[in-house]
């Protein structure tokens, strides 16, 4: 069974997917739960709520980590944060609407890895892309096709 619960690692989280998260929680009647160490703002609505953590390393990732639950969605860049979340059972979408699987998350794991290694010995290696139009249709794509399997 599918929980009805969308989890966001709100603090780098495009607007543009929030506002889609917004209006996809209240058309479909689901809990939108954006968790973040700074103050986000969100639509008055009994289905949306903000949890605001300390501003430690990764207190927003755990957080998340504990509360969800099998079946929920995820809405994270943070490859880390999506490896647990998928081992705990969720589904987990990027923002820029690529999913992350059981199958694709450990080659994007050693990816994130290797680029962090190459950073850290000061090797510059560009960071990502803007935000696009084409991000924003690719999101929305694959939350349309999580959300049709809920109800």
């Amino acid at each position: 069974m599918i929980s009805n619960k969308i989890w966001v690692d709100a603090d780098a989280c495009p607007n543009a997917v929030k506002e889609m998260l917004f209006r996809a929680s209240e058309r479909k009647s689901i809990q939108l739960m954006l968790v973040a160490n700074q103050l986000v703002k969100v639509p008055v609505s009994p289905l949306i709520k903000t949890i605001r953590v300390s501003s430690g390393f990764d207190e927003a990732d755990n957080y998340i980590v504990e509360q969800l639950s099998s079946g929920d969605l995820v809405i994270t860049a943070d490859i880390p944060l999506a490896a647990e979340a998928i081992d705990k059972g969720a589904l987990v979408l990027n923002p820029r609407g690529t999913v992350y699987t059981t199958e694709n998350i450990k080659q994007i794991l050693t990816m994130r890895d290797f680029m962090e290694e190459m950073r850290s010995s000061g090797v510059h290696t560009g960071g990502p892309s803007s935000f696009s139009q084409a991000d924003k249709h690719t999101f929305a794509q694959a939350l349309d096709k999580w959300l049709a399997k809920v109800k």
